[in-house]
């Protein structure tokens, strides 16, 4: 059997803060609310973000590092998980992820490996894409019409995983 090559894309839209619905400027916002409020003794690089649902409630999370590596979870996740627990079934319709961090290369501040699989995940349950907006600083945002964008090669299985029969 022969296989073709595969060319896979990952698109970031560079997008002044400035030129962003405002919906997503508030998002924003309180996303740098909350990386102010990191716990980041160790790395010194503090994560907020802030998840709006469908109804428009908004859910932030902060970066909470331990002395027990790998105890300690990125923003994001803290508030994926937090959105997923305080409005259960309600879609996400966008996450912003910052950090204040001087270190943030704001061209390539993207989630981690780990997060990015969380966000797939909550992406894939809804059947409807999530909205990412990226920004290190005061800088240029990076969007992303999707989490998928950011995942070209995500682990995945037939069934999600949920199969109550292994055979």
């Amino acid at each position: 059997m022969k296989y073709e090559e595969m060319e896979v894309r990952c698109v970031l839209t560079p997008t002044d803060a400035l030129d962003l619905p405002e919906s997503d400027k508030v998002l924003l916002k309180k996303a740098h609310e909350a990386a102010a409020k990191a716990y980041a003794p160790y790395s010194g690089f503090q994560v907020g973000s802030a998840v709006r649902m469908q109804s428009g409630a908004i859910v932030v999370g902060s970066n909470q590092e331990n002395m027990a590596y790998p105890s300690g979870l990125c923003g994001e996740r803290v508030a994926v998980f937090a959105a997923g627990a305080q409005f259960p079934g309600e879609k996400i319709e966008a996450v912003a992820i910052v950090s204040p961090s001087p270190i943030a290369v704001p061209s390539a501040f993207l989630p981690c490996g780990g997060c990015r699989q969380v966000l797939l995940e909550a992406e894939s349950r809804q059947a409807e894409p999530i909205r990412l907006l990226l920004q290190a600083r005061d800088e240029i945002v990076l969007v992303s019409k999707s989490a998928v964008n950011l995942v070209p090669f995500a682990f995945t299985v037939e069934d999600g995983g949920l199969s109550s029969d292994p055979s």
